[in-house]
């Protein structure tokens, strides 16, 4: 009996072990990572108790929809410790600027992290355009 205690133990805290590594592999790894260029048309701060900033970009194009077409837009998240960041896209909505938007996509959505799965960490305000 004493062995069959043992080996449950073992396997609880094997368990639980790698499932702690897994939710972190998911929270701190990344997918992918790129920029997606355009006009920023919004930032907000969102959230009751996990407050993010959700923001759209303007890519360009028009999407086809049941509804007629649309702008194509991108929605990302900003870390609300990222206050450069969110300084760069206040300046080019303010000025219609287009920038570049570097992110990393993560594997999944946390909701505590934002609405998206896409993370801006840095912002290039693209010269000569409007």
């Amino acid at each position: 009996m004493k062995g069959v205690i043992k080996f449950i133990k073992i396997l609880f805290f094997s368990l639980l072990t790698i499932g702690l590594l897994v939710l972190l592999f998911l929270i701190f790894a990344n997918y992918s990572s790129g920029f997606r260029a355009g006009v920023p048309t919004k930032i907000s701060k969102k959230g009751v108790i996990f407050k993010t900033y959700e923001g759209t970009l303007n890519i360009g194009g028009l999407t086809n929809t049941p509804e007629g077409a649309i702008p194509t837009t991108w929605d990302f998240t900003v870390k609300t410790s990222a206050d450069s960041v969110l300084q760069k896209i206040d300046h080019a909505i303010l000025q219609s600027k287009r920038v570049k938007l570097l992110y990393h996509e993560k594997y999944l959505k946390f909701i505590w992290f934002g609405d998206t799965k896409y993370y801006v960490y840095d912002v290039e305000i693209l010269n000569g355009s409007n």
